[in-house]
């Protein structure tokens, strides 16, 4: 008989020769590497061959069963709905924050979990540690207290919920197996799935700012997480948004914090703050219609709309918040480093931003990790204070750094390119699925 090292050696070189896996050796391959007979430089490298060689949907199905069966699933304890989004990630994406709370505020029970950050992009985890005392470890009893008592949680996936995904998720994030699609989805809809969902969200970016550059390879995606969840009879719609730029104005951990509260808190807000607002609302009225709480996409939007500026979401959002153990300041604004601003070189139109230099930066300024198990510095941040297309004159203020050892570039402006001519801004919903 083969010895474990041995068979898994041939897996390895069976998919990256372009072979497929089957359901039994996807099983030897996840229960291996959960027990430690599968080492994780062996899972490293077969990370990389499915990068490279990809996934079939007959695979996708049986890694995301097979990941899914690592753990258990959270019990029902409501008779409300039960949904959750997902994003692919992006840059500046703090979506979840406002979507979990608004979605409990108009009747539904949101059990989001949730990961860390992902190379460039930042993990709502992250950004929600950056909260006094919050917790994301949270037994199932304990979640399910909460979820009970607020209608929503956001924890990370617990030894108990997709083990597996847990400990493949770490070792992608520092081997360059960030992009797969087979194991993106699996990620995601392994945790999902576990959620014991009515409906979910997908939202899949498009752009620099996220994983999938261009809009035929987020569509596969989406269309792969649409159509792996059918299979696993959990009802999912996905929405493609723009990450040719960050969302929001606000980059990082504390300070996305910060955005997503001046979003809960209602009432107006400038343009590029306006876009989180406005992809929150869209993400959330797809799942009050899949779940029959609204009628369409006009009722579900003007019953979030209220939540919103009548603070029933901010409200849900404290009550998170301290049933989670975390402590908002007095203000509400949690506190970043030290602040320096920079104006436009030349008059003219913002072409384009350069989201791969923003995200390296706060990576270098240690608000993101190089490697597993890094300490993070939630303070640091970036203000981006201009949008494609919009018009800047020579001087007007365009980024502002919060980094306390002034670590991430001595000139940010070169991340905003400005032309003499006038280019448009894509849409924020660039395809519906």
């Amino acid at each position: 008989m083969s010895s474990p090292t041995m068979l898994c050696t041939h897996l390895i070189r069976q998919k990256r020769d372009a072979g497929e896996l089957t359901k039994d050796q996807w099983e030897f391959l996840i229960r291996g590497f959960c027990d430690g007979s599968v080492s994780p430089a062996q899972m490293a490298a077969m990370a990389m061959a499915i990068c490279i060689r990809g996934l079939n949907s007959r695979e996708t199905v049986d890694l995301t069963a097979t990941m899914l069966a690592s753990g258990t699933r959270l019990p029902r304890v409501t008779d409300r709905p039960r949904v959750d989004k997902h994003s692919t990630g992006g840059l500046g994406d703090k979506v979840s924050l406002v979507l979990a709370p608004l979605l409990a505020a108009v009747g539904c029970d949101v059990p989001m979990i949730s990961g860390r950050g992902l190379g460039r992009t930042g993990g709502t985890l992250d950004k929600l540690e950056a909260i006094e005392g919050f917790e994301t470890s949270l037994s199932i009893d304990q979640s399910s207290d909460v979820l009970r008592r607020v209608g929503a949680f956001i924890i990370g996936a617990d030894e108990s919920i997709a083990p597996a995904d847990r400990k493949l998720y770490a070792l992608r994030d520092v081997t360059a197996t960030v992009e797969s699609v087979g194991l993106i989805t699996a990620s995601i809809l392994s945790k999902k799935l576990a959620a014991s969902l009515d409906a979910l969200t997908m939202d899949v970016k498009v752009g620099r700012g996220g994983f999938m550059p261009d809009v035929e390879q987020a569509r596969e995606l989406a269309g792969r997480l649409v159509e792996v969840a059918a299979g696993s009879h959990l009802p999912t719609n996905a929405i493609l948004s723009d990450m040719n730029q960050p969302l929001g104005e606000a980059i990082g951990n504390a300070i996305e914090v910060n955005e997503a509260i001046q979003i809960l808190r209602g009432g107006t807000c400038n343009e590029r703050v306006a876009r989180v607002r406005d992809l929150t609302i869209r993400l959330a009225a797809q799942s009050l219609i899949a779940v029959d709480l609204a009628g369409g996409l006009e009722e579900a939007q003007q019953m979030l709309t209220r939540a919103l500026d009548q603070g029933d979401a901010m409200e849900r959002f404290e009550r998170m918040i301290t049933a989670q153990h975390g402590r908002l300041p007095t203000s509400g604004i949690l506190s970043l480093e030290s602040r320096r601003e920079w104006g436009a070189p030349v008059a003219g139109w913002v072409s384009r931003i350069d989201c791969e230099a923003i995200g390296d930066a706060i990576i270098l300024a240690g608000g993101g990790r190089r490697r597993g198990g890094e300490t993070l510095n939630h303070r640091v941040g970036i203000e981006l204070m201009v949008q494609i297309g919009q018009r800047v004159e020579q001087g007007q203020p365009i980024i502002a750094l919060h980094d306390d050892k002034n670590a991430m570039t001595p000139d940010p402006t070169t991340w905003v390119t400005i032309e003499e001519a006038p280019k448009p801004m894509a849409h924020l919903i660039v395809e519906v699925i």
